[in-house]
């Protein structure tokens, strides 16, 4: 098995996320806080979701440590958690990865601690991720995905830590209603200066669907000689709504979808499989989805870049449907019934 940057030489490679809103759905994590206590509450479902992830398509299992960080626990008061949380988390998506032959990934992200206003938080945030990225490292991970980074000097930390334990690096940065990081700074500018300190990877997570995420994409990949990542959420975001947080349904009491009520803005997975395909002729090399996402959506985005995963084996095929399909041996009563379907 060879390493990323082989992988990504050979051709594009799928990255499953979405750990967080799917087990919160099933009933095993809580929205708010959002912490992956589940890693530790309910192992199980944890390793069923990486099984999923990677019938569906996903070339990476990526380690469920996302706010399984310093800060988040401090908040829950669950401080202790912290690096069993994290061991567990590695443990098992390492199980997963070794079965399948696939890559391991470790994963830190924004911490919410970072304030540019404020340089003593600059130290507190690089020992978190430190601390991460070293028991990523000690699990034998492949790489290390830094994600949904909206300051470039809180994914700059990120990066450091990850390049000096040794580690190629995917750095991934979020955008909301504006189209620069959060400390001001132009995305193609951004992922330039995060190539040119040793990512592997750059490009965008989270916030914006594939719609509004979509547009971004070519300058990045003219504005940087490495693979460029692409992992928006799987909503139908728009210009006016940018981002699945500002989405709104006048149904709600307050309006607003996020985080519980965006089952309406739900992509279908042709929408998903349209994406990945615009995405793969503007240059994207690196493929996944953010919160949101299902397997089904996964196994889209595989089949639209010319997979075929185990999960392939069961893609829709309605040509044996009892009212819409063509088979011959279909009876013919029921399939002159479809007009009154």
């Amino acid at each position: 098995m060879s390493g990323l940057t082989e992988r990504l030489a050979s051709g594009p490679l799928v990255c499953a996320e979405g750990y967080l809103f799917e087990l919160e759905r099933r009933g095993y994590l809580q929205a708010g806080a959002f912490v992956p206590e589940v890693v530790l509450d309910h192992p199980e479902q944890v390793t069923s979701l990486h099984e999923q992830f990677v019938h569906a398509g996903s070339d990476v299992v990526e380690a469920f440590t996302y706010y399984a960080h310093r800060e988040k626990l401090r908040v829950i008061g669950k401080e202790a958690q912290l690096e069993p949380m994290n061991r567990q988390a590695l443990a098992l998506a390492a199980e997963v990865a070794s079965r399948h032959r696939v890559l391991l990934a470790g994963n830190v992200c924004n911490t919410n601690a970072y304030d540019p206003a404020d340089p003593s938080t600059a130290g507190q945030v690089r020992a978190m991720f430190e601390e991460q990225v070293g028991w990523a490292a000690e699990a034998g991970t492949d790489f290390v995905i830094a994600e949904t980074l909206r300051y470039l000097g809180e994914a700059e930390l990120a990066l450091e830590a990850v390049r000096a334990a040794g580690l190629p690096a995917v750095v991934t940065l979020v955008v909301d209603r504006e189209v620069n990081t959060r400390d001001g700074v132009p995305l193609p500018e951004a992922a330039k200066r995060l190539a040119g300190a040793g990512a592997d990877v750059v490009g965008l997570n989270c916030s914006r669907g594939p719609t509004t995420m979509l547009p971004l994409l070519e300058p990045l990949v003219a504005a940087v000689d490495v693979p460029v990542a692409a992992l928006p959420v799987p909503y139908r975001t728009t210009p006016e709504q940018p981002t699945f947080q500002s989405l709104t349904d006048p149904s709600l009491p307050d309006g607003q979808a996020f985080p519980t009520a965006l089952d309406p803005f739900t992509c279908h997975r042709y929408e998903i499989g349209s994406f990945t395909a615009q995405a793969a002729d503007a240059g994207v090399r690196y493929f996944g989805l953010c919160c949101g996402a299902a397997p089904h959506h996964v196994r889209a985005m595989a089949e639209a870049l010319g997979r075929t995963p185990p999960a392939s084996r069961y893609s829709a095929d309605m040509s044996k449907h009892v009212y819409l399909g063509d088979d011959p041996r279909l009876a013919r009563h029921n399939l002159a019934y479809r007009t009154e379907l």
